[in-house]
């Protein structure tokens, strides 16, 4: 084996939603209310619904752009890859990529469909929500079978439209949903509320694997505004250990073994230590706390049910027996700024190359085959969709990577000194971004 007979698929991706992907799924009242793509007198974007404003933010969509524009200032569409937005051009930067398969998240909307959430009229909610996931799975996913993984937003709100959005989403081929690791964020009760009960069995009998995305309900703090922004940067990944080690207390866990997580993100190097500390503090502690693990390990409970992701994490995969080597997954993160595009072969070869072949294949496609009921197979040859299949395609596409240059916007004021940039510019540029949309 070599780096052109891999078959990479990323279970975590994003998507730019493009301004008319409403238009083919509602009308009349449904379509008039749904969200708006707008523009600014600056010329930048953002999306409004019922009376909330989303400016879309640099570092969610910087792919091919030069290292330093990197930032958060507010875009426009135009300074942004077509494959952002566009199905069709977002297969092409996978296959320049290599990457077989994708597993995409919203933008606007959150990448659990939190906006759906937060909103006051939630009638209209529903319809906008159900829309988007059609959307989702019918335009983006649809017209390249094999391409993509579904994934669907729950209006968990209400749980019996939740357990009906379940079976629609599963009668129409998507075998995954993303949620908030912490739903009392959005006002809901906790996981481990019985108000959630008729969705673990919903999700189970559907068979869906349930996404849980950094950032969603637990995010990374920001020590101080002076802290630099690399500080937080650097601890994204490790936050979602908050909800890991909440869901893994859940009941339901116990109940039903075959429920799945993913940890969308989250990167794996944290993972030994997590589960060692989960098992030595329920060693220490269950004599009073009561915990549900019964005569079971947390790791073992952990092993069973978590899929964990990694960008690149070479720590984790040196340490993949600690961790599971049937439990992990590759992700490329397109198009945000932890996005190796189109370098992905080539780092991860680096780090996967001194695996056994059975190893290289469970983490870099077979586990997320496995976990989320998907194979590209049986629409491809399987050369078609390696490294160097794909690699071919986009030659003969002639697929451009030359970096698109569009200026970018400083952090830092006109004539100040070089610096490390820090929470507080970046708060304030999030804060600019909001009042020019």
């Amino acid at each position: 084996m070599d780096m052109n007979d891999l078959v990479i698929i990323s279970v975590d991706d994003h998507v730019s939603e493009p301004p008319d992907m409403f238009d083919k799924h509602l009308s009349g009242a449904g379509l008039a209310s749904a969200p708006k793509f707008k523009v600014t007198s600056q010329g930048t974007n953002f999306w409004e619904y019922q009376g909330t404003k989303l400016p879309s933010i640099g570092l969610g969509s910087v792919v091919g752009r030069p290292r330093e524009e990197y930032g958060m200032e507010p875009t426009a569409l135009a300074q942004l890859r077509k494959g952002c937005y566009d199905s069709y051009a977002r297969v092409d930067d996978m296959n320049v990529n290599g990457i077989a398969a994708s597993l995409c998240f919203g933008g606007f909307a959150g990448f659990d469909g939190n906006l759906f959430h937060r909103v006051p009229d939630k009638d209209m909610s529903l319809v906008h929500l159900r829309a988007y996931n059609d959307w989702h799975v019918d335009e983006w996913c649809g017209p390249h079978p094999g391409r993509f993984i579904p994934c669907g937003l729950l209006p968990t709100w209400n749980m019996d439209e939740t357990v009906a959005e379940i079976d629609r989403l599963a009668r129409k081929g998507c075998t995954s949903v993303t949620l908030s690791d912490n739903p009392t964020k959005l006002g809901l009760p906790s996981i481990h509320n019985a108000y959630w009960e008729p969705m673990w069995k919903a999700i189970t009998d559907a068979d869906i694997t349930i996404c849980l995305h950094i950032g969603t309900g637990n995010p990374a703090p920001h020590a101080s505004l002076e802290t630099p922004i690399e500080a937080w940067i650097a601890t994204m990944p490790m936050a979602i250990a908050v909800g890991a080690a909440d869901w893994l207390q859940l009941d339901a866990l116990l109940r039903y073994p075959d429920l799945k997580i993913a940890l969308s993100e989250g990167s794996i190097g944290w993972v030994p230590y997590f589960l060692e500390r989960m098992d030595f503090s329920h060693e220490r502690h269950k004599a009073w706390t009561h915990s549900r693990f019964k005569d079971r390990l947390p790791s073992d409970v952990f092993k069973q049910h978590f899929l964990n992701c990694f960008i690149e994490d070479k720590f984790g995969l040196k340490n993949i027996d600690e961790i599971g080597e049937d439990m992990i997954a590759y992700e490329c993160d397109y198009p945000h700024s932890d996005c190796l595009w189109p370098e992905v072969p080539e780092r991860l070869w680096g780090t996967v190359k001194h695996l056994t072949p059975e190893q290289i294949e469970k983490v870099t496609h077979g586990n997320a085959m496995r976990f989320f009921n998907f194979d590209p197979f049986q629409h491809h040859r399987r050369e078609d969709l390696t490294v160097g299949g794909l690699r071919a395609k986009a030659a003969a596409a002639k697929v451009d990577v030359t970096p698109i240059s569009s200026g970018g916007a400083a952090p830092l004021k006109t004539g100040e000194e070089p610096r490390p940039v820090t929470s507080g510019d970046i708060m304030e540029m999030f804060q600019q971004a909001a009042e020019m949309a």
